[in-house]
């Protein structure tokens, strides 16, 4: 077993940490206060090339692994964009993969080059008020109208549905009490973000603001029947292929916060008198910071596994589940630590580390909670009795 990078996944992460070395502290800071999508953040990031890293080279991208986007959005994170930063080119890494894998060729020459160079971008439409994690359960429903669908209903935690040129939608095409299965009859579209059609609401939230989150309201929302991914009734099944996906990216981008977290509070330890002694020589500070590094190791590892795995064609789903959860749990316990060793400057906003805080809490909720995971690998691994 080699650990060791690649010199081009070394590459990779020079060059996208040289980017993000051009949006500091203060940007980020102002981003929290003031909100707004980071527009000139995302476009650095697309100029680079960037934004295609897993889509195939010949639609414009990189044509590289989910290994190497981990990389990718650990660095991001880890240079003190955080969730900020991260999300606002996450759905370009993963989002798409349904199209590359299950579209047809002219639907990913029409779809796919727009995401890769930046002048489009797209929300995942997914979950629902009513129904959370119980995908198979979703109410929009859209009718097939000749060459055309028609959609009705009404999604929620959308991520950039403020600044979305396009969105990935999954909808009802055959109604729940006709199918043999709850998990057929689920379609997938990719297709304009038609506002005339389209009421979009923004949540306000506990942190990453510039980043919008929303509801949304479809209103007889057309969608031509060439956008519709793959068969109908089939888009349950090509959602779930990029959901692991999802999970991984989430798990580097909570392990770069965490270790974000874990430098500042080690630097302003090491600096900090008290009592005519750096805080950091006291073991009460010591331990926990110590036991934070080993944590954000052992969820790193089993990031790259799962990504390793996910590259390999290889079953990834525990993997991929187990990376998120301890991950999210990880990076949670630094970012709390790093307020806790500030101490009353922990909560200052000009010291950084309650922003981190406060944004670490999505990759510990979203997109699945760590107990439906925990309940997923007493199933699927370890063979106990379905829980739900």
């Amino acid at each position: 077993m080699d650990f060791a990078l690649t010199p081009q996944q070394d590459s990779i992460r020079d060059a996208i940490g040289k980017i993000c070395a051009r949006f500091d502290d203060a940007y980020w800071l102002a981003k929290d206060h003031d909100g707004g999508f980071p527009h000139d953040f995302h476009k650095a990031i697309a100029d680079a090339g960037w934004l295609g890293i897993c889509i195939p080279e010949e639609y414009g991208g990189s044509g590289l692994g989910i290994f190497e986007a981990a990389l990718m959005m650990r660095t991001i994170s880890e240079s003190g964009a955080g969730m900020s930063g991260a999300s606002a080119v996450h759905m370009n890494v993963f989002g798409l993969n349904p199209v590359v894998v299950f579209g047809d060729d002219a639907q990913r020459r029409r779809m796919l080059p727009p995401i890769v160079d930046g002048s489009e971008k797209a929300c995942f439409a997914v979950t629902e008020p009513n129904t959370g994690l119980n995908t198979t359960q979703l109410k929009t429903r859209a009718e097939r109208r000749g060459d055309r669908y028609i959609v009705n209903g009404q999604k929620v935690w959308i991520s950039t549905a403020q600044v979305a040129q396009k969105m990935l939608l999954l909808a009802r095409t055959t109604p729940l009490d006709q199918v043999k299965s709850p998990t057929h009859g689920l379609s997938l579209f990719y297709t304009d973000f038609d506002r005339t059609r389209v009421t979009v609401h923004e949540i306000e939230k506990m942190g990453r603001k510039a980043i919008d989150s929303n509801e949304l309201f479809f209103e007889n929302f057309e969608i031509p029947l060439e956008n519709r991914i793959g068969e109908e009734g089939r888009g349950f099944e090509y959602i779930l292929h990029g959901m692991n996906p999802e999970r991984i990216l989430i798990a580097a981008e909570a392990v770069g916060l965490g270790k974000l977290a874990l430098e500042r509070a080690a630097t302003y330890a090491k600096g900090r008198i008290v009592f005519n002694r750096p805080i950091g020589q006291n073991q009460a500070i010591q331990h926990p910071l110590a036991k934070n590094w080993m944590e954000l190791e052992a969820a790193w590892l089993m990031t790259l596994s799962a990504a390793w795995q996910y590259d390999q064609g290889l079953p990834c789903g525990p993997a991929a589940n187990a990376a998120k959860y301890l991950a999210a749990e990880a990076g949670f316990q630094a970012c709390e630590q790093a307020v806790m060793t500030h101490g009353g400057f922990g909560y200052a906003k000009e010291y950084h580390v309650e922003r981190y805080l406060r944004e670490v809490m999505i990759p510990r909720i979203a997109p699945i909670s760590p107990q439906l995971i925990l309940s997923f690998i007493a199933e699927k691994v370890l063979g106990l009795p379905k829980s739900y």
